[in-house]
């Protein structure tokens, strides 16, 4: 660059910023050359976040304003991808942990259904197997779900006496 050419900052319409070398006027020649002088910054690239980027078909149409024979300080650059939106997360179900009380011949019965589940390649824990169960039967009819439940002997609520050892 020489004393007589200025560096011009150019927006493009893709949102990019381009520097190119522009001659100064005659008059500006006449003055020293240390008042015409001045510290050339790098622009700072916009940010395009915010704005929809121009699609690709309208960069070849962008051209720096002055055609020179000097090469541009500083090239364009390519528009920048659309950020993609993220996915809404969904929230998992928050846990409960109980305890509960079960006579031990339908205890056992949670480990022989836990073989069986093994012996079909689907292997589960207790917990799946209740869950299971629970779902099975929110989907029974009312008179399966009523069969279900008078089947089953109804238990002393809270925790089992506990035996002193004298």
């Amino acid at each position: 660059m020489t004393n007589t050419e200025k560096q011009a900052v150019v927006a493009l319409p893709n949102g990019s910023v381009a520097t190119t070398a522009v001659p100064a006027p005659a008059k500006a020649a006449a003055k020293p050359a240390a008042k015409t002088r001045s510290k050339t910054v790098a622009p700072t690239p916009q940010k395009t976040a915010a704005k929809p980027t121009a699609p690709a078909a309208s960069a070849p149409a962008a051209k720096p304003a002055a055609k020179s024979a000097a090469k541009p300080a500083v090239k364009a650059k390519a528009p920048a991808k659309p950020v993609a939106e993220k996915p809404v997360k969904v929230k998992k179900p928050k846990m409960v942990r109980d305890s509960l009380t079960i006579p031990k011949p339908e205890y056992a019965v949670l480990d022989i259904l836990k073989l069986r589940a093994a012996k079909l390649a689907s292997p589960a824990k207790k917990t799946e197997l209740i869950r299971a169960g629970i779902k099975a039967i929110a989907a029974m009819t009312d008179e399966a779900f009523l069969a279900a439940i008078k089947a089953v002997p109804s238990l002393k609520t809270g925790r089992p006496a506990s035996k002193k050892s004298s």
